[in-house]
């Protein structure tokens, strides 16, 4: 489960990480009374569960009274990247000198969690990696010896910052990892991880995603959820049963297995598009969850073609052509559909499609061939 910043602020705060003073709000009038209580400047900030609010002018810098009325009104309302903000923070703003990036992650293949630090703080980790690959360093943590604070100041000292810094870097990174740990996250950012004209460490930003499977361990954090904050489309899926997520291009994706979707995936790139989400319908799925997946697809205005791309096994090919059948005569569908069954009864699954007649289907018999024709439909 994500978490907005000013929630993950206050799981940081509980461990001992320091955060700029701050006060959620939910209206206009909330805005500006939790910025005269701050104290001017303060920072009016977006809560969604999408990155680039800043680009998008869902952080502003309001230096009065007015100012926070005049930019509270515009960001509330304001769509970003297909959320809705529904949520302000208003943070006591910072006098920023450096700025860092810090994050944990837990690397699957050396089964241990990661501490990360760079010295290039305020850009997203892949353009650190294209622009300077040395400038990030990194730690695998042996989680029964845990984070020393001799590996936090290793780190601080290796990315090339300010002596000053290290030690107080380093004891951040000791507590960005006991928040990690106690909280069952799954990652733990600060991006920028903030250096004031003081010489103070504080995080500026917070991106936090708990093990959903682990919230019964902290009902606190699960009283956070709020579905009106997650995208409708995931939350959509949720509610179905269904594994989705959400991406930025405009060919919707259906598979069952998740090294199925993810391969589907990548031959949609190789074939030149962009795929609009990760569905998995899961092993075995039946007509119904297939009418429930279409729907999902369906609902992101930005799906132009659709490729389903099914292998039998313990799923049933004709189950799925079925549940296609099905969800054409309950759905009104105006977009391509590309279909490829392979495995169990597959024959019998193209027999149902062929008899069904439905229009705008296209049966292709290999991954690559269905990719390249979906990509050439959605494109059309």
């Amino acid at each position: 489960m994500d978490l907005l910043e000013y929630q993950g602020k206050q799981l940081f705060a509980k461990h001992g990480v320091p955060v700029p003073e701050g006060r959620p709000a939910t209206s206009v009038g909330e805005a500006v009374e939790a910025a005269e209580s701050l104290g001017y400047p303060v920072v009016i900030k977006a809560q969604v569960l999408i990155g680039g609010r800043g680009k998008a002018g869902g952080i502003k810098l309001a230096a009065d009274r007015s100012e926070a009325e005049q930019h509270a009104q515009a960001i509330l309302g304001m769509d970003i990247r297909g959320f809705t903000v529904h949520e302000l923070y208003v943070e006591k703003a910072s006098e920023i000198d450096e700025e860092y990036y810090a994050a944990v992650v837990f690397d699957r293949g050396a089964k241990q969690p990661m501490v990360m630090f760079s010295r290039m703080g305020g850009m997203d980790v892949e353009a650190i990696a294209d622009e300077d690959p040395e400038a990030m360093r990194m730690v695998h943590v042996d989680p029964l010896l845990g984070f020393s604070d001799f590996h936090g100041r290793r780190l601080a000292f290796e990315a090339g910052i300010a002596e000053d810094v290290i030690r107080p870097v380093g004891a951040m990174l000791g507590k960005l990892y006991e928040t990690f740990v106690a909280e069952d996250a799954m990652l733990v950012e600060v991006n920028p991880l903030l250096v004031t004209k003081g010489r103070e460490v504080v995080a500026l930003d917070s991106k936090v995603t708990v093990d959903g499977n682990a919230l019964y361990r902290h009902p606190d954090t699960a009283a956070f959820r709020n579905p009106g904050a997650e995208d409708p489309q995931e939350q959509m899926a949720k509610e179905r049963g269904l594994t989705y997520v959400k991406l930025d291009g405009n060919v919707g994706i259906l598979g069952n297995g998740a090294g199925l979707v993810m391969s589907t995936l990548d031959v949609v790139k190789q074939a030149g598009g962009e795929p609009a989400n990760f569905l998995d319908a899961g092993g075995g799925s039946k007509a119904d969850a297939i009418v429930s997946a279409v729907e999902v697809i369906l609902s992101d205005p930005k799906v132009t073609a659709v490729l389903f791309n099914i292998f039998g096994g313990i799923t049933r090919c004709d189950e799925v052509a079925n549940g296609l059948v099905t969800a054409f005569s309950q759905i009104d569908v105006k977009v391509p559909f590309v279909v490829r069954l392979d495995g169990t009864n597959d024959e019998e699954g193209r027999k149902i499609l062929a008899d069904a007649d439905l229009p705008n289907v296209h049966v292709e018999k290999t991954m690559l061939g269905a990719a390249s024709r979906v990509v050439e439909l959605a494109a059309a």
